[in-house]
């Protein structure tokens, strides 16, 4: 009876070693897992906030980038309407400065016709005056001086030689002064 009961309380005593084993092995498990778990949803945090991160450099670059195009448009306009106010002004100062020295208009080539058809027959009187004095009342020193003003002129523009030949003719009162002090003496 004492080898039964000793049998017994051994085999017992063995039953629970082993379930202490068992739920000691079951405990270690569940801590792996547990562990293992954290260690994922930690990687996946790290990732979802290294995405955000990279998601939020993106869109700084592309704001960034969109602010450079923006800054490259606006100043390219600025510097386009810069040159076109530039433009305006100086054929605005062009055209007034034409109106100013001409006599019959613009002087533009293509203009020259419109300007001739303008003229009033007192400037054609004019022409045929300054003809008459410039060939009477010219000395051979003036002569030698339009000559060289004349191969001046023909290196200039089109343009500048008409206005410099207009500054060069007489002016409408200076002829009548001359035909008057002609038709006097």
């Amino acid at each position: 009876m004492l080898r039964t009961e000793e049998r017994q309380r051994l085999a017992r005593e063995r039953r629970e070693e082993r379930e202490k084993q068992h739920a000691a092995k079951e405990t270690q498990i569940l801590e792996k897992e547990r562990k293992a778990k954290l260690q994922y949803e930690k990687q996946l945090e790290e990732r979802q906030r290294k995405l955000k991160e990279m998601k939020q450099k993106e869109e700084q670059r592309r704001a960034a980038v969109e602010e450079k195009r923006k800054q490259k448009i606006e100043e390219e306009k600025e510097r386009y309407e810069a040159v076109l106010h530039r433009t305006l002004e100086r054929n605005q100062r062009l055209e007034t400065r034409q109106k100013r020295w001409s006599w019959g208009g613009s002087v533009t080539p293509d203009s020259e016709g419109k300007t001739a058809s303008k003229r009033s027959p007192s400037t054609a009187n004019l022409k045929q005056a300054e003809a008459a004095v410039s060939k009477g009342s010219l000395s051979s020193s003036a002569a030698l001086s339009n000559t060289s003003d004349r191969t001046r002129r023909s290196q200039l523009s089109p343009l500048d030689s008409s206005v410099i030949s207009r500054l060069l003719a007489p002016t409408q009162a200076s002829l009548a002064r001359s035909k008057s002090a002609a038709t006097l003496a």
